[in-house]
């Protein structure tokens, strides 16, 4: 049984259909990345995904259990965490207490204390500031505190929607190789990426999303190796 399971959702924005009976899985311990033109409907996936987006059409599974039905915050509880495209963290809230609203639902301090030294161990630069107000930061570590924001729920399925988009290639790959170690700790995570070709060499499978349908799936390197891609995203060879 996949650890998600998407059925022909259908999203739609007032009159604008958005997703058109969009399908995919995503099996436990995989990095699954879906690539596409802005526009495609990428995000918006992620956002039925995770309850911030309710489809009218169709099923989201995860776990075996259906969830476009339940509130956002249910379905962080239930170990689905979203970085959302643009960061979105709290600006004038410090660093500390930007991890602490990601911990929103942990009940003991003790728990919600080792969660965010696990963070700190993981972007040391997030513990040197972790009194700086979150405006404050470089796009960079924005980027790291809204990725550490959605690990604070110990996540087993983590949605990250375009996490490069804005950084520099030093940080570029600085980000890419946080998503593997994460993949790595046993974290399986759906990847929306606007650098496909980095995208392609991480994942394991990928989806190609095109006007709110998907056009192609299959192994990332597949997938990679296959020539409309190379042309439409990897820029040729």
């Amino acid at each position: 049984m996949p650890l998600l399971e998407v059925k022909d959702i259908h999203t739609y924005y007032g009159h604008i259909h958005a997703l058109k009976g969009v399908s995919l899985t995503v099996e436990e311990g995989e990095i699954v990345t879906l690539i596409g033109a802005n526009g495609a409907g990428k995000s918006t996936t992620l956002r039925t995904i995770s309850g911030m987006n309710k489809p009218r059409k169709g099923e989201v599974i995860y776990q075996g259990q259906p969830i476009h039905k339940l509130p956002a915050d249910r379905i962080v509880a239930l170990g689905l965490g979203h970085v959302p495209e643009g960061r979105r963290i709290f600006p004038r809230m410090t660093v500390e207490e930007n991890l602490d609203m990601g911990g929103f639902l942990i009940k003991d301090p003790r728990v919600l204390q080792e969660r965010k030294e696990q963070v700190f161990a993981l972007f040391p630069r997030l513990a040197e500031r972790r009194h700086q107000k979150g405006g404050t930061l470089s796009g960079g570590e924005q980027q790291m505190l809204a990725i550490g924001r959605a690990l604070m729920q110990d996540p087993k399925l983590l949605l990250m929607d375009e996490p490069s988009m804005g950084l520099a290639p030093v940080l570029v790959d600085f980000i890419f190789e946080i998503i593997q170690k994460l993949n790595q700790q046993g974290k399986t995570i759906l990847l929306v990426e606007q650098n496909a070709r980095l995208a392609l060499q991480i994942a394991h499978r990928g989806y190609v999303l095109q006007t709110g349908q998907l056009a192609l799936s299959g192994p990332a390197k597949e997938l990679a190796a296959r020539p409309e891609i190379q042309e439409a995203y990897l820029g040729g060879r």
